[in-house]
């Protein structure tokens, strides 16, 4: 495993590092095995969020015992000094740790970047939080280029997440200049939430650029990490045939896709938006059309069942345009 150092934190990470929102989906201990198993193969970098339902806590009791072996990092959404004092207290709680190796303003807007900054914002906070040795760095993610951007003109960022990946690469020049500021750069959305099925491609790719410090693949179970490994362990240049390759995923999947991330979520008549379209991928590009369909019409609410409020639209990070997608996936499975 090769090792990195993550910009002006001066930690020394994994090039590879472990996503920690996929083990909502197991069970703490299953997390132990999966942590065991990271600690073994050299894996020490480890992203999770507060926002992730339990992801914290399964952390907390699998990383008992292994706690010095990782550099961890948490984010929260709070964006005032109480609501982030609050959320690094429960963090702490949550982690069963006396310290954060990097704690992350997540997913601000432009504006709320302002108000992260203002007098009684999360910045006093977190600075503050810092200075009594709860947390050691700061960073920010973003999924805009302007937030990203703006981002780079903070002196108090350390690190910045945003997607990169085959699909995703709007973000390369503001990297570079990560790179050139000492920045740390976290390549989130590797898979591009699901829908690259080559994951050993989506992440030769990434590796391929030196602006990546670390990249951080969601995995639950002991075989991804294997894949994983591999996959980010192997330098060799990229071949005339995985460059066709990513071409075309690029040609099939365009830019406007669901990444699955479901900040969308709750619909309004409580349909599960990012299966949905999961099931389109299927009937589309993966040659499942039979299945996709069977799927899909075993769905209690469909996609033509949308009320056109257009909550979803204000919460999705990237800015789709979820009703005129859902009008395409019902005319696609004719309901």
């Amino acid at each position: 495993m090769e090792y990195r150092v993550l910009g002006k934190t001066g930690l020394k990470i994994s090039r590879m590092g472990f996503g920690g929102i996929p083990i909502q989906k197991i069970d703490a201990e299953g997390t132990k095995t999966l942590m065991k198993q990271l600690s073994e193969a050299g894996i020490n970098y480890i992203d999770t969020a507060r926002g992730y339902t339990v992801s914290e806590e399964y952390l907390g009791y699998a990383l008992e015992g292994l706690r010095d072996r990782f550099v961890l990092a948490t984010k929260s959404m709070s964006r005032t000094k109480e609501g982030m004092a609050a959320d690094i207290e429960t963090s702490l709680k949550n982690l069963r740790t006396d310290y954060i190796d990097l704690y992350q303003v997540h997913n601000p807007t432009l504006e709320q970047i302002d108000e992260v900054i203002a007098p009684g914002g999360a910045l006093e906070a977190l600075l503050e939080a810092k200075a009594a040795g709860k947390i050691r760095h700061i960073g920010l993610t973003a999924h805009t280029t302007k937030v990203f951007e703006k981002a780079l003109d903070c002196d108090w960022v350390e690190t910045i997440m945003f997607p990169y990946n085959i699909v995703e690469n709007q973000g390369e020049e503001m990297m570079r200049r990560c790179s050139e500021q000492n920045v740390g750069f976290i390549a989130m959305k590797p898979l591009a939430g699901g829908a690259i099925e080559n994951g050993t491609l989506a992440l030769r790719y990434i590796c391929a650029n030196p602006d990546v410090t670390v990249v951080i693949p969601g995995m639950a179970d002991p075989k991804e990490i294997d894949e994983n490994i591999a996959a980010c362990s192997d330098t060799s240049p990229l071949t005339r045939q995985e460059l066709a390759q990513m071409e075309e995923i690029r040609k099939q999947l365009g830019t406007c896709f669901c990444r699955r991330c479901n900040y969308c979520q709750p619909c309004t008549v409580e349909m599960n938006i990012s299966g949905i379209f999961i099931l389109q991928g299927y009937l589309q590009r993966y040659g499942l059309g039979d299945w996709a369909r069977s799927r899909y019409d075993q769905m209690a609410v469909k996609a033509s069942d949308c009320v056109e409020c257009g909550v979803c639209e204000t919460r999705c990070p990237y800015q789709l345009p979820i009703r005129d997608m859902l009008k395409k996936v019902a005319k696609d499975f004719g309901a």
